[in-house]
């Protein structure tokens, strides 16, 4: 395998996560009375539609080819987070639960792609970090969110 596919396949893990991630919050700020959970949804789907226009960007310069959509397991989460928002009263408490969840298995894929034996060109290994970090904050974001709810 040349080296540009293995990036791509790496990056590719990657837009597929963040597919996910952006399908998964605006089903949440679907699923939410409030209006600041709702602005808050729509700014972490926001994000992560620019980070996966980012990965698009990378994967396209390297001559390959982008994933074009989520991942079956990313629809299972969303539909498992609908059907348990209608049925807990306090649905905005699960839906920000399972908001931490993702994200949290979300910086364990950066992690794992960050730590692997693959070396980055450097543009590469910066959008990485930098999208992990916003990750991270974005855990962040949903703690405190969630202390608010409660």
């Amino acid at each position: 395998m040349k080296f540009t596919e293995k990036i791509s396949n790496q990056l590719n893990e990657l837009l597929v996560k963040n597919y996910d991630a952006e399908k998964g919050y605006l089903n949440a700020m679907d699923n939410v009375a409030s209006k600041d959970l709702k602005m808050f949804f729509k700014r972490r789907a926001s994000e992560r539609s620019d980070f996966a226009k980012e990965l698009r960007t990378e994967i396209l310069m390297y001559g390959e080819i982008p994933e074009n959509s989520g991942s079956f397991k990313g629809v299972m989460h969303r539909n498992w987070m609908t059907l348990k928002s209608t049925f807990i009263s306090s649905d905005e408490e699960v839906i920000l639960a399972e908001a931490l969840r993702g994200e949290k298995a979300s910086l364990a894929e950066y992690n794992e792609i960050i730590s692997s034996d693959m070396i980055f060109p450097p543009s590469i290994d910066s959008l990485l970090n930098k999208q992990k970090k916003a990750v991270q904050a974005a855990i962040n974001n949903v703690k405190v969110q969630e202390e608010l709810v409660s």
